[in-house]
């Protein structure tokens, strides 16, 4: 396993650690003085290099846990599938990586304080950016979000289920549809930098009602070790610190995004 420090996109991101001699409190991880952090490429909250190194806002988080805490980053880079069960074989401390917090994950596993949002997206060549403004239209979205069952209430035969999200941006931008819902962090990330969803204005989801995902957005947090308290305990005051400092808002921002996906409010798991 290699072993990069990131210290650059740590400070670029201005998420400044504590000073060692205010580790108290000792942390328990797996590997004595060691925070083993699993992670994949996730853009730009996972940034995993060709060199094996890695950056972005998440693993900047977590560099300022190790550091708060005097112990050492060790990032385990691997499949995204493998991250959680990393965590739960006892291979690692944490994973990261926009990581909804959610009662099922909860059962299994430790969650942390939310970090940010993962909220709904509208997709549109004419900037909708209201549920009210689906209506009528042909509608795309992803298989297995958490608004397909309302949507599907709400526009019956005008939504058409896709099998991922590369699918329904072909179609979006064919004019098959008007309109896509979308997560809005990976396709505002993947337009501002791969070029993707040319001529389509990506808007946040205004709050409705009739869309539960619309109103109350996911929220990413840090996964650990269940029943690890002292990690859970490091981890969440790590998070309240830097939001209250603001950094994470900041790195954020700028990411490309919209301020608001640093709004956390108070903790909540999606059921």
């Amino acid at each position: 396993m290699k072993k990069f420090l990131i210290s650059t996109a740590f400070l670029a991101l201005g998420l400044v650690p504590a000073l060692a001699q205010d580790c108290a409190n000792p942390v328990a991880t797996i590997e004595p003085g060691k925070l083993t952090v699993a992670i994949y490429d996730y853009p730009p909250f996972n940034i995993v290099a060709a060199d094996g190194s890695v950056s972005g806002v998440d693993p900047s988080i977590a560099e300022t846990v190790a550091k708060d805490n005097c112990l050492e980053f060790v990032p385990a880079v691997m499949d995204p599938a493998a991250t959680v069960q990393a965590v739960i074989a006892g291979k690692a401390d944490i994973a990261i990586g926009s990581w909804n917090r959610t009662a099922k994950r909860a059962e299994v596993l430790g969650i942390g304080a939310p970090t940010y949002l993962d909220p709904m997206g509208i997709l549109s060549k004419d900037g909708t950016d209201t549920i009210e403004g689906m209506v009528g239209k042909k509608v795309g979205t992803v298989t297995g979000y958490l608004w397909v069952e309302q949507m599907q209430a709400l526009l019956g035969d005008n939504l058409s289920l896709y099998p991922n999200a590369v699918a329904l941006a072909q179609d979006l931008a064919a004019g098959r549809i008007d309109v896509a819902a979308d997560g809005y962090n990976y396709a505002a990330y993947a337009q501002k930098t791969a070029g993707a969803y040319e001529g389509i204005q990506i808007k946040l989801a205004q709050p409705d009602e009739r869309i539960s995902a619309s109103v109350k957005a996911p929220q990413a947090g840090f996964l650990y070790t269940k029943g690890n308290d002292s990690l859970g305990a490091a981890i969440d005051a790590t998070v309240a610190r830097l939001t209250a400092e603001g950094a994470i808002q900041k790195a954020i921002v700028d990411a490309g995004y919209d301020p608001r996906v640093a709004e956390t409010g108070e903790p909540w798991l999606v059921e």
